[in-house]
């Protein structure tokens, strides 16, 4: 296999390095704006010089963000070259078009870093679904805002102290809005559920509810009442009907999800046959994380291509109802049936009605128990 690596950074050294100790695969071609010298490949500023290399058969996407990443792996597909990535943003949000099109060109397109960084999550939901039926996938799938609540939680400190320690720890960019807002888990959380229930879940009916209200008033409430805030997503299909979204969410203190430290995911799929399966470990990293695109590239020389077969398209019913923990904002959406501090406990209401309500109170904090 001859690997055309687009980018240099973290991943994609990672991913280098690995290579470089097996016979069976070799990168002979890294995109790089960066003036970098390297004894066995190739340094291209220009992707047209690995796009039109035929020795070239296999293209990975180290690169991150939408653009240009999207235009060189539609080309790489185009052109009848394997692809292999880590970017939840691109598979996530170009799914409708990308998987359909690695199938009409014969090609293999696989993304299991994209999700749990060195967790082999999106290959196990390929296997588990080979045998049952799956009814249930989420959990915490960002170690950024896990690091932070998990701070939080055990020092008492407020949300800003600690976002200021993961920033200067690189747990966290300069611009956190895509971890600490959820949109980061927002693509993980659909792009696991189009693999595990075998659809393509539309986007826009996929609500997502951030951390970045949180206060230290808000875990010493949740403290004086055996809780434990944690950022989950949850994906769910019931008797055909799908529910997707993401939420901080207060689980009892002695459940899994409460133990999980520092900037570690516990992700957890539930099966007809299985039951509950959970799998924990770094959700980042340079090594964890190409770990896994090397895996992905063993997959695709024994010839697998995706994990499932491209599905019909599906809305989020989110029609689910639970008890919020809410602070701030106008009314409620349910009457409350407790008073935690400056916050309300409501009565169960829909996943849809509360991030309805938070949309036009985005100053306030939810939670659900």
């Amino acid at each position: 296999m001859n690997i055309g690596l687009l980018g240099f950074g973290v991943v994609g050294k990672g991913v280098y390095e690995i290579t470089q100790q097996r016979s069976d695969m070799q990168v002979t071609h890294v995109l790089c704006l960066e003036d970098i010298q390297l004894p066995d490949a190739k340094v291209a500023k220009d992707f047209r010089e690995i796009l039109d290399d035929e020795t070239v058969d296999t293209v990975v996407e180290a690169m991150g963000g939408l653009h240009p990443a999207y235009e060189f792996v539609k080309a790489a597909i185009e052109a009848g070259k394997n692809v292999v990535t880590s970017n939840k943003a691109l598979v996530c949000t170009f799914y409708d078009e990308l998987i359909p099109l690695a199938k009409e060109k014969g090609v293999s397109f696989r993304s299991t870093a994209a999700v749990g960084g060195g967790i082999g999550w999106l290959s196990e939901l390929e296997r588990a679904r080979r045998v049952q039926k799956l009814q249930q996938v989420g959990g915490i799938m960002n170690g950024t805002c896990n690091y932070i609540l998990d701070n939080m939680t055990r020092l008492g400190l407020d949300y800003s102290v600690v976002l200021k320690q993961a920033q200067q720890l690189g747990y966290a960019e300069a611009n956190p809005s895509t971890d600490v807002d959820g949109i980061d888990t927002w693509h993980k959380v659909i792009l696991s559920a189009n693999i595990a229930f075998g659809v393509t879940v539309d986007k826009e009916t996929v609500p997502v509810a951030g951390i970045s209200r949180i206060t230290a008033e808000d875990v010493a409430n949740f403290k004086a009442h055996g809780r434990i805030c944690k950022l989950i997503s949850t994906g769910k299909c019931v008797d055909g009907v799908y529910s997707v979204y993401v939420q901080p969410t207060l689980v009892k203190d002695g459940e899994p999800e409460a133990a999980v430290p520092m900037n570690y995911n516990l992700i957890t799929f539930i099966g007809e046959i299985s039951g509950r399966m959970s799998f924990f470990g770094q959700g980042a990293g340079r090594y964890p994380t190409a770990y896994n695109v090397v895996q992905d590239l063993v997959d695709v020389l024994e010839g697998k291509s995706f994990y499932a077969p491209y599905g019909q398209k599906v809305s989020a019913d989110n029609s689910e109802k639970l008890c919020y923990y809410i602070r701030g904002g106008k009314g409620l959406p349910a009457p409350a049936t407790e008073i935690w501090g400056n916050a309300a406990i409501t009565d169960r209401v829909s996943v849809s009605a509360v991030h309805a309500w938070l949309k036009q109170n985005p100053e306030a904090f939810i939670a659900a128990l």
